[in-house]
């Protein structure tokens, strides 16, 4: 938006997506209705893993804080 900030644009679009994370793992959490759903060891590890994989990476992306600039 005209004159917003980069901190302004930051918590924005940050609020939004973080509340669509929140609301997708809600929903995911739904699916551990036993009655409606069944699901193995194995498949709750991969589902795991690969949330914890997805939110290392994004931690990791924060904590480099200098842009990759390229130099001679």
């Amino acid at each position: 938006m005209k004159g917003e900030t980069k901190e302004d644009r930051f918590k924005r679009i940050a609020v939004r997506r973080v509340q669509r994370i929140i609301d997708s793992i809600k929903s995911l959490s739904q699916c551990s209705n036993k009655r409606m759903y069944q699901w193995n060891d194995k498949q709750l590890k991969r589902i795991w893993n690969a949330i914890e994989t997805a939110l290392k990476e994004c931690k990791e992306k924060y904590e480099k804080t200098e842009p990759e600039e390229f130099t001679l």
